[in-house]
């Protein structure tokens, strides 16, 4: 399957389906869900990061429970908007992935989703080292998600 554009991807979605928004990280996976009108993400859960079979499998029970119809991934680009290796990684891993799930993918500039992320939950969320490592990538994929739905409007 191609990469699609963002709104190419909710213009695929069926009546009532979902967007799970994916932040790949090395070692975790964050997770988020839009609701069913596509208008707001909120933070789902995390994957611990292993083979893609395994991940695959997965997403496509979390698809499967939530009505979802599509993949939004993080995609890390560089601080001046080029694709770096992170980046190319990233790319291959969500077109492999969502090779896997049949599901269709687009890809959302992440830069610094996880900085906000971290800050928020310092400054608003007020959680410690230990409680933030475990949100932080679950946060991340929904900002992801939620500037890929904004942008999409």
């Amino acid at each position: 399957m191609p990469v699609l554009s963002i709104q190419e991807l909710r213009a695929r979605l069926g009546r009532g389906q979902r967007l799970i928004g994916i932040d790949p990280g090395s070692r975790a996976i964050g997770l988020a869900l839009s609701d069913v009108g596509v208008t707001l993400a909120s933070p789902y859960g995390s994957l611990r990061r292993g083979k893609l079979r395994d991940n695959a499998a997965e997403i496509i029970g979390i698809a499967r429970r939530e009505n979802a119809g599509g993949l939004v991934v993080g995609l890390p680009l560089l601080m001046d908007g080029s694709v770096g290796p992170v980046a190319q990684a990233a790319r291959d891993w969500a077109l492999a992935l969502s090779e896997a799930t049949g599901l269709p993918v687009a890809l959302w500039d992440e830069r610094l989703s996880t900085a906000q992320a971290n800050r928020f939950l310092i400054d608003e969320a007020d959680l410690s080292r230990r409680k933030r490592a475990a949100a932080v990538d679950r946060m991340a994929a929904a900002l992801v998600l939620q500037s890929a739905i904004d942008a999409s409007r």
